[in-house]
């Protein structure tokens, strides 16, 4: 039986855990290889609480922070790897963006979970979503490396931002996670620098469980919730 793969693209060092840790959490106890992909440590923008200590250096903001992931990523069931490439601002050279797609093309992913187009709050969302979706196209391209076999065309799922309607995000597809939600809550409490949204979060995968309920004829308490990039192609509608 060939190895399933899933990609999580994640701006910072935490995103994945708070929008898809069941997710991840699900797919790695249905045995797939889950990866985690960060772009940044979330040094600068996402660590407050981090720097109110004392003469704290932003190489050990970082070292923490890769700490934090690492430990939610093995409580998840997933691996995980960093791109250091910065926050407020990320930015990136072409020679990091063909980094990201070579990891699409030695995963060859069965899905992508990324963030949504749109977020005035957080610019590197946006941008790691932009840099997904771009990797994505040029692993097909057999024009890049074409000594390499290029990949399919795996579907991408936005996972939840914190604020969606300002984002425009829609959710369209809800996913039960009450099995793993121990799992993705004990990955949170590893996340010490951002405590303030363990109780948002909870909240948020109550509330999509209760839709996910509503549009099912199941007893769901927690989900996560994504929107669709691409058409859905299936062999049935069920």
């Amino acid at each position: 039986m060939n190895q399933k793969n899933a990609l999580i693209v994640s701006a910072h060092s935490a995103d994945f855990v708070w929008r898809a840790g069941g997710t991840v959490a699900l797919y790695a106890q249905r045995g797939w290889n889950v990866h985690i992909l960060c772009l940044s440590f979330g040094e600068r923008g996402e660590s407050a609480r981090l720097w109110k200590r004392e003469n704290i250096s932003l190489e050990t903001v970082k070292q923490i922070r890769r700490e934090e992931s690492e430990q939610a990523a093995a409580i998840l069931g997933a691996s995980v790897s960093f791109l250091d490439c910065g926050d407020y601002p990320l930015r990136v050279d072409d020679e990091t963006l063909f980094k990201i797609v070579q990891v699409y093309r030695d995963l060859k992913p069965e899905f992508v979970l990324t963030h949504s187009f749109k977020d005035p709050y957080n610019f590197d969302h946006p941008l790691a979503n932009h840099l997904a979706m771009e990797a994505r196209i040029i692993a097909q391209a057999h024009g890049h490396s074409p000594h390499e076999p290029v990949i399919g065309a795996p579907p991408v799922f936005l996972f939840e931002p914190h604020q969606p309607e300002q984002c425009e995000w829609k959710p369209e597809t809800f996913l039960d996670i009450s099995s793993v939600w121990e799992q993705k809550y004990q990955a949170f409490q590893i996340m010490g620098a951002q405590e303030h949204l363990w109780e948002y979060y909870t909240r948020v995968g109550l509330q999509r469980g209760a839709q996910a309920s509503r549009n099912s004829d199941k007893k769901i308490k927690y989900a996560e919730a994504f929107q669709c990039v691409y058409p859905r192609v299936t062999d049935d509608l069920l």
